[in-house]
């Protein structure tokens, strides 16, 4: 069954959803599963190729992508000038540089992508976020919760997105701008495709998830869906784990 029948159909009729990092992987079923409900949705890439490639795919119809690089403040202020309200946010843009980021260069460049990009979108988005009343969906990791001997600056950066969903939360909820996170753990997309194909480190993996098996991006737009919607109204600074059981053990 799709994720989105688990959903009423035209639950987010008319209202406008702009994900970062929209062009593939979680990013790409988030945009699809707001578009199925209804939305109006823009989903950027970081680079002209990424655009072409997701507009060219007919399974993306409807959605209209742009290219954003999270790291250029006046780009996403240009950005966000095409619209006269942001109902939903949804920060899916992100890098991994495994083996890399003992670097301090390519620490920096993760984080400035990762966690400051995201602070950046959401202070750029707040003031229609908040003319709308609608919500943040930023997308964290296991390693919000574990350290990476192989990504320091991917683990730091997604640790900070839960920091920054809980204190943002914290900051906007009087302003009726509603804050969350989904912590995807291990998921099928071309970010966790190297560990995927190696059956020596996919192996622990699955041994350590109860359900025994990688989860889909679908299935994290689920609970980004829920988190935007109206049956998470009182819900803010959550950081909600999609994760096969991952964490329970």
């Amino acid at each position: 069954m799709p994720i989105t029948d688990a959903f009423a159909s035209h639950l987010f009729d008319s209202q406008t959803v702009l994900i970062t990092g929209g062009t593939s992987g979680i990013g790409l079923a988030c945009a699809k599963a707001f578009r199925d409900l209804g939305a109006v949705v823009t989903a950027t890439g970081a680079t002209a190729a990424e655009q072409v490639r997701a507009t060219d795919d007919e399974s993306n119809t409807d959605i209209c992508f742009d290219v954003l690089d999270v790291r250029d403040a006046s780009a996403i202020e240009a950005l966000l000038t095409k619209f006269e309200r942001v109902d939903v946010l949804v920060n899916a843009a992100g890098v991994i540089r495994r083996d890399m980021e003992h670097d301090p260069e390519v620490f920096a460049d993760v984080i400035a992508i990762n966690l400051t990009g995201t602070m950046r979108v959401c202070s750029a988005a707040k003031a229609k976020l908040q003319e709308a009343q609608g919500s943040v969906v930023n997308v964290a990791s296991m390693l919000t919760f574990f350290g990476g001997p192989r990504v320091p600056a991917y683990s730091s950066s997604k640790g900070g997105i839960g920091q920054l969903t809980k204190s943002l939360a914290a900051a906007w909820a009087s302003d009726g701008v509603r804050v969350n996170a989904v912590a995807p753990g291990w998921i099928a997309t071309p970010l966790t495709q190297p560990l995927q194909d190696d059956p020596e480190r996919s192996r622990p993996i699955l041994a350590r998830t109860p359900m025994g098996r990688w989860g889909t991006p679908e299935e994290v737009a689920g609970g980004a869906v829920f988190l935007a919607s109206p049956a998470a109204r009182f819900v803010t600074g959550a950081v909600l784990a999609i994760d096969g059981g991952y964490l329970t053990l």
